[in-house]
Parts: structure tokens; sequence; C-alpha cells
């Protein structure tokens, strides 16, 4: 079966999950059966998909017709049989215990036509056990969603020993058809990648409080306000359930074997009741004024001893050829919200000195947790998990980039591509510093001509500020260097010599608008979506968007962007002035690349004088009249404008350049 072949999915569970999952599917298209054994519980999945279409409405999101659509196409569901005799594909989404899911398995084999493909939501359990209770293991894979299901953006995609591979290339096509990112997870393990790193984390961060090396508080602000994750390691313990984690431990414990023993701290809070924020009580209490962290109680020990475990599962993953190392660090930025992937963060600590510190530890307590995977050993004496070194096509030495690429697809571009396409391509303080390199290498490379910016992926151009990332550990002071530094790098765009052009496909938001705003030119799909939502935060643009955009726009239209933070489509921010040409989504990167190959060919003498003319005129009529008046008598004199003339006088095209 093939993407095209699936019409109507049906997902067996209406807890938080299933029905997320439905609406999901129901919101892309797709005819959605939502079964579940009480009628009670499937209806009330289908009210919470009601609810959140209707949030999805009154934030904008959505067009009111959209969510009434796509509550239309979901049908909530008791008798299997009505469920999934029509399915082409199904995603079972029930409790995590082998036993129930065979049942469900065996009712669903009855009534399910042959040539559909069965998917399992578990977290965790193997997937080559659950196909063995089917009829068709060659046809069956996992889908891990993530909670919740709608705003989560991965779906890790998991193989079985049996599972084919056209089974999974429709499941990694159906998933990025509902607008998610997959993950191929490529061997039947258990935890598969994101609960493979993240469980032992908060394992280790109980076993820390256990043995009296550290306080909570002092964990907590040292993951959320040192380590730059999204959640204290206790706090995020609450957020999924300590009983769910407990659970993973244990199996990965029965599993894999003692080194993921679970804490005893972990046990008691679970038999306490105190299972998190679901239950009002966990390792902090819900009752009260809620989660309060200190952010200046962290420590480095505590970060490298949290790291050096989360880089020995890492190595475990890639060792085992579960994942590469790229496909790790993409799964856990979108299934946990880190600021950088593990492997990234285990190669900037250094993996020689995270195995050192494995070493004092399982020396120091026997545990065989800390014992370090083979592939950790081998990969400490090389460049890390990622290799960082990188060539010109000549042979000769170039920056090695982490969050964006520089290509030279020919005919006198250069092109810059954000690369972090699993957070939205969003713009961090790493990236400021790789695009001021980058287009400092582009503009004083005399072939280039033209700088092509765009995004990696069809989601997002930019969506923004990576906010979440940066101000877990920004004083006021870091923040005005911050704004000074995005000002600075987003000008050296908008004043070299070389024209750009933005090409925009998808969200074009906050700081990433600011970006587009210094290219000369932006041209973007139908389906793109502009805005500068920083006032809804409580914010305002930080990298010159309060300047730079009347200038594009009109100061009305600027301060109607700025001061409402609302969204706007392609269609109507062209109407605005902001994009130049707006074109069908699939036609994007040719359209650009003509535009870009266009404004190559022209004489770069005069275009580098054009716009050095407009910027300064901007501050200073008088004294953009005068450079242009300067550049007016100085390209009398070059051989291009003879070469314009007598291309004009020929009827061929001008070949400039640049003397």
């Amino acid at each position: 079966m093939e993407l095209d072949d699936i019409e109507t999915i049906a997902v067996l569970g209406a807890g938080n999950m299933g029905h997320g999952i439905a609406e999901v599917a129901a919101l892309a298209g797709y005819e959605v059966s939502m079964r579940d054994i009480e009628a009670d519980v499937v209806e009330s999945g289908y009210e919470d998909i009601e609810w959140s279409l209707e949030k999805l409405a009154d934030s904008g999101q959505l067009s009111q017709e959209e969510a009434d659509a796509a509550a239309e196409r979901v049908t909530p569901l008791v008798d299997m049989s009505e469920a999934v005799s029509d399915a082409d594909f199904v995603i079972e989404a029930v409790p995590e215990r082998m036993d129930i899911k065979r049942e469900v398995y065996a009712d669903l084999e009855a009534h399910l036509p042959e040539e559909a493909i069965i998917a399992s939501n578990t977290s965790s359990l193997s997937i080559t056990d659950l196909s063995e209770a089917t009829e068709r293991p060659e046809q069956f894979c996992g889908m891990h969603f993530f909670n919740p299901a709608v705003r989560m953006p991965l779906v890790e995609v998991i193989t079985g020993a049996h599972t084919t591979e056209e089974t999974l290339d429709t499941a990694e096509a159906l998933a990025e058809d509902i607008e998610k990112t997959p993950v191929r997870v490529r061997k039947d393990s258990p935890g598969f990648i994101v609960n493979r790193v993240l469980v032992p984390l908060l394992n280790e961060a109980a076993w820390i409080v256990e043995t009296d090396a550290a306080t909570i508080a002092e964990i907590d602000s040292t993951t959320k306000f040192g380590m730059g994750l999204p959640m204290g390691a206790f706090e995020l313990a609450d957020q999924v359930g300590n009983d769910v984690t407990l659970d993973v431990l244990e199996y990965l414990n029965e599993t894999l074997g003692e080194a993921y023993e679970p804490c005893p701290l972990l046990e008691r809070t679970v038999e306490n009741g105190q299972l998190g924020k679901k239950s009002g009580e966990g390792f902090y209490d819900y009752d009260e004024d809620g989660v309060s962290i200190p952010t200046d109680e962290g420590s480095e020990e505590i970060e490298h001893r949290l790291l050096a475990v989360m880089a020995n599962e890492v190595a475990k993953l890639v060792g085992e050829d579960i994942a590469p190392a790229n496909d790790v660090d993409q799964a856990v930025l979108l299934g946990a919200g880190f600021p950088e992937g593990p492997a990234k963060m285990a190669d900037e600590a250094g993996l020689d000195t995270l195995r050192e510190t494995l070493e004092e530890l399982q020396e120091e307590t026997g545990a065989l947790r800390y014992e370090p995977a083979e592939y950790l050993e081998e990969r400490a004496g090389e460049h890390g998990f990622h290799d960082r070194d990188g060539e010109d096509s000549d042979g000769g030495s170039q920056p090695s980039f982490e969050t964006i690429r520089v290509e030279y697809p020919g005919d006198r571009v250069g092109t810059i591509e954000l690369d972090r396409p699993q957070r939205m391509n969003t713009v961090n303080p790493t990236m400021l510093d790789e695009l001021e390199t980058a287009i400092e290498r582009l503009d004083g490379d005399e072939e280039i001509r033209c700088i092509l910016l765009r995004g990696a992926g069809d989601r997002a151009f930019s969506a923004g500020a990576d906010v979440q990332g940066m101000a877990a550990s920004a004083s006021p002071i870091d923040g005005i260097d911050l704004s000074r530094t995005g000002q600075e790098t987003f000008g050296r765009i908008e004043t070299c010599r070389t024209p750009v052009v933005a090409a925009i496909d998808g969200y074009c938001l906050g700081g990433g608008m600011e970006l587009a705003t210094c290219a000369d030119l932006r041209i973007a799909t139908e389906r793109s979506a502009f805005g500068q939502p920083e006032v809804n935060l409580g914010l305002l643009p930080g990298w010159g968007g309060t300047q730079r955009l009347q200038h594009v726009v009109g100061a009305g239209r600027a301060r109607e962007i700025l001061l409402t933070g609302e969204r706007y489509g392609a269609k109507e921010i062209a109407e605005f002035g902001f994009v130049n040409r707006v074109v069908e989504n699939d036609d994007l990167a040719e359209r650009a690349h003509e535009l870009a190959t266009d404004l190559a060919s022209g004489p770069p003498i005069a275009q580098g004088f054009i716009k050095r003319a407009m910027v300064r005129g901007r501050e200073d009529t008088d004294a953009g009249l005068e450079i242009e008046s300067q550049a007016f008598g100085h390209l009398m004199h070059t051989e291009d404008l003879m070469e314009g003339i007598d291309a004009f006088a020929s009827d061929r095209d001008p070949e400039f350049e640049g003397k």
C-alpha cells in the first residue's frame, strides 16, 4: 500500500493520544474512525477534538469552516467492525500493556481489509512482539506520536523484525502528509530514540538526589538554566508522569539489563501516588503556587554528570545502528524540546571528558549504568559523534556550520539555507554567528553575484527567534547584547554589496520576518504566513524590525503589523508591499533561482552603489543623494557601462564583469 491508496484512517483508542492523532489526521483531510470500548470514552474524546478545533479557530490558526470540516471527518464509534472494515491504515493507541494490545489486534484482524497497514503508537514496547500478535507482521510498524499530538511535530517510525520497507515508506509518507516530521528507528529497540535518551536522564537525576549529591532545586536549576532544557529534570518528570517514566524504566531494565535499574526515589514517589502534575503532586506540589526553580543554583558538576549519561545513551543508539547521530538529534529536538541535539551537546562538552566522568562514577559506585559504551570509546578518539571538518570543492578549508548550509548551485548564485528544520529554522545565537560568517564569505567572493536565502524543509523559512532556548539563561544585559548582535548580523545582509533574495516557504515570523526584511527582494509561496508576533509574548522585535519594516511597507502598515501581532497570508502581505512575488507552492525553488540568476547577471558595481545609496539615504536623504551623484560619475567610466550600451545597441544580453 502507498500513500495515494489511503483515504480512511482508523484510530483505536480515544484517550489523550488517540483523540489527538484522530484530530491531526482529520485536519490533513482524511476520513477518521475513532474507536474505543466505551461510548462515554469515545464521546469524551470527540468533545476534546471539538474543543481543540475551536481553540485553533479562535486563535486564527484555522478558519471556522476548516475547523467544522475537520470535526465532521471524525466519526466516534464503539463497534470494531464499523470502525475498521473500510480502513486503509490503522493507528492503535490503547494502553501500554502487551496483553491489552494483543486482545485488540485479535478483534481488529477479524474485520480489517487484508491490504491495510497497522501502526502502534506504543512508546516503548517491542514492535516485533506486537506484530507477531497479528496476521500481517510485514504490514506492521510503530508510529510513536508525542503528546499533545496536535502540537508536537515528531513521529518516530519504528521497524519490527518483519516490517517491509514499503510499510515503513508509507508510514513516513503519511506522517509527512499530516504535517509531522518522521524519524526512522532502524532497529526494534526498547525506548526507541527519545525515551531511550530522556528516561535514563531523568533516572540519573533521581539517583543524584537519592545519593545526596545534590538537591532537586540544584538539578532543576542546572538542567533548565544551565543546559537550557525546556524544563527542569524533575519538572519534566512530573509533566510526563512519574508512573510513565517508571514503567519505561522497568521495561528497559527487564529487556536491556541492570544499567536501567530504576532509582528508589522514583519508585517511592510512584508508590506514594505522587504521579506528577496529573495527580496534583509529584516532585513538586501543584496545589500550591506551582513550580519555582531557582536560576542560580546549578553546577557544572551536575551538568557534566547528566551529559555523560546522555552521551552514553546516544553512543548505544548510534553504535547499535538504531539511529545515526543526526536522527537522534532531530528526534530529541522535536520530541523533547532540547535547545540542541544530545549528540551535539555531547560533542561540545567533549566526549573524552564525558567518558572520563563515566569512568570515575563507575569506579566510585560500581553501577553498570556508568559503564562507557564501546561506541563512546571509539568516538571519543575522533571528532565526536559529528565530524566537524569541512572542505571546499577545490580541497580548501571552509567554515563548519551547525545551523546553516552554504551552497554554490551555479549561475553566480550563493545560497544560505537556514538548517534547523526540526526547530522551524528558528534563529539562535549560533545561527547569528554563522550567518555573519557566511555573508562575509559570499559577499567577499568575486564569483558570487547574488545571495539566495531560504529555509530547510517546507514548513518554515524561519518561525522566529528561538525564544525558549535563549530566554532560559538571559539576563537584561544578555538581552541587550543579543539584540545588538542580531541587529548587526542582519545589518550585514542589508548592506552587503551583493543583492540578496529571500525565498520564503511556510512560516516567516518574528525574527524570521526581520531577517527577510533585510533582503532586497522577497519571493514567497501561496501557503506562507507572515507576522511579527513578539508583542503577544510581551516583547518587541529586537533585530531591527521596528526600524526596517516601515521602510518596506510604510509606517502605517508597519505599526499595524508590529502592534497587533497578527498573521498575514502571502497575498495580503504582498499587497502591503513586503513580498515582491507570490508563486505556487511547488514552483518556489525554480522561480527563486531564476530571480537570483537574473540579479546575478546584472552589473555588480551599479547594484552595490544602488544598495548603498538607498540604505544611507534612509537615514539622511542628502547623504543618499550625494552617494547617488558620486556613484553616477564613477559608473560613467566603467567597462560595464560600455558593455551595457553595446549590448543594447546589438539587441543582446549584456555580460557584466564588474569592471
